[in-house]
């Protein structure tokens, strides 16, 4: 299984901050965001890596990180996402770099307390399809929402007014090869982006989504608020990446 981390975008809810450097190069308590999905992908025993960025800073990273051995990687691999075409659209430039193998996504602004290794070895038994994270959040209107029945999954909608429940979808995902195919067959959202909850509820239709709750504490850190919650969250518990 090869590993993609997510981290595009302009970072535009993080201005200031964002004009001199990617979102996912802010700190998180006493490390780059970016750090953490890496750690989360190497837990999990997933050391195949590759990070899509893009934006005016994308230089930064390979400056910061080379080729991964401050985390004992002996390569990372980078490509560049042109503009924001959304989640969907970043993930279809790693079809080459995945040749075939299943994924393990993580958006480069998530973090989480503890790890996804029973998610990851749970998806290769599973053999094909799609698996996704879920987690119990009190706003879940600012998520992609899992609407689950019997325990099975019945659909995902990507910030709903009124949600049907309050498990939110988080950023880690896994899907077999088939997932680029699916790619191609979206339609820009009404925000003019390929998303990823399209893709999700694609595996959802074709009845061979998963899904698995997540041990421990999430969050994202694409706002002020979260990015100091994520810092709090990681100073008082040392988080995964210790």
């Amino acid at each position: 299984m090869k590993g993609i981390i997510l981290a595009g975008g302009l970072g535009s809810r993080l201005a200031p901050l964002t004009r001199i450097t990617n979102k996912h190069l802010l700190p998180v308590y006493d490390k780059p965001m970016i750090y953490y999905p890496i750690q989360t992908l190497i837990n999990a025993g997933i050391t195949d890596i590759m990070i899509v960025t893009g934006g005016n800073h994308a230089g930064d990273f390979l400056r910061l990180m080379g080729n991964g051995k401050d985390f004992g990687l002996k390569h990372l691999n980078y490509t560049y996402q042109e503009g924001e075409g959304g989640i969907a659209a970043a993930l279809s430039l790693a079809e080459y770099f995945a040749d075939g193998e299943s994924i393990c996504v993580v958006l480069g602004d998530n973090i989480i307390e503890k790890n996804i290794i029973r998610a990851v070895e749970d998806f290769k038994k599973q053999g094909k399809g799609a698996k996704i994270m879920l987690k119990e959040v009190p706003d879940p209107e600012r998520f992609g929402v899992a609407e689950i029945n019997d325990g099975r999954l019945v659909s995902i909608v990507e910030k709903p007014k009124h949600p049907r429940s309050n498990l939110a979808v988080i950023g880690i995902y896994l899907y077999d090869a088939e997932v680029f195919n699916i790619v191609k067959t979206l339609k820009p959202s009404d925000r003019g982006e390929l998303e990823i909850t399209d893709v999700n509820n694609a595996y959802v239709r074709e009845g061979t989504m998963t899904w698995e709750m997540l041990d421990g504490w999430w969050t994202d850190a694409g706002t002020f608020e979260s990015l100091l919650r994520a810092s709090v969250l990681v100073a008082q518990s040392g988080a995964n990446n210790k």
